[in-house]
């Protein structure tokens, strides 16, 4: 009887285990997305989500260019990522997860980002905060733009 009131303690190894299992499976895929290769962008490799030169890419093409407005973008809610076009023919992509609480960016309008949560702002040009409660930035994200085609990198 005894050794049955010992039960928890599996449970809580298989906590444990599932914890282990969930990091390891995010630091591969933050290896993979930010990995080793050639980086040599421009003057910051954070804030450019784009690298035109960077050859073929083993992403589905998310869109054409001349989908994402100039001065605008689009969110693509289902690969997490919001590409938008600063300025004519530069393009950047940002995750859509809002550091401020985890909720998703939703709209692209006026060269802010929005998040709908809290109404936390973002600039299309590099991310960062327009306006608040978010304190941080929105993370780059790699994309290739390979002709009239941008592609998750």
């Amino acid at each position: 009887m005894s050794s049955e009131s010992l039960q928890p303690a599996p449970a809580l190894c298989r906590r444990t285990l599932l914890a282990g299992l969930g990091a390891a499976g995010i630091a591969a895929a933050l290896t993979a997305c930010g990995g080793s290769d050639d980086s040599s962008s421009g003057s910051s490799d954070t804030s450019s989500g784009s690298d035109a030169s960077s050859g073929s890419a083993g992403g589905a093409a998310l869109a054409k260019t001349t989908d994402i407005p100039e001065g605008g973008g689009k969110v693509f809610a289902d690969e997490g990522v919001v590409v938008t076009q600063p300025a004519a023919g530069e393009f950047k992509a940002f995750s859509t997860v809002c550091p401020h609480q985890k909720q998703r960016v939703n709209s692209v309008d006026n060269g802010l980002i929005t998040c709908p949560a809290h109404g936390s702002q973002f600039s299309v040009t590099d991310g960062g905060v327009k306006k608040g409660p978010a304190t941080s930035g929105l993370t780059a994200a790699k994309i290739t733009v390979t002709g009239d085609s941008i592609t998750l990198a």
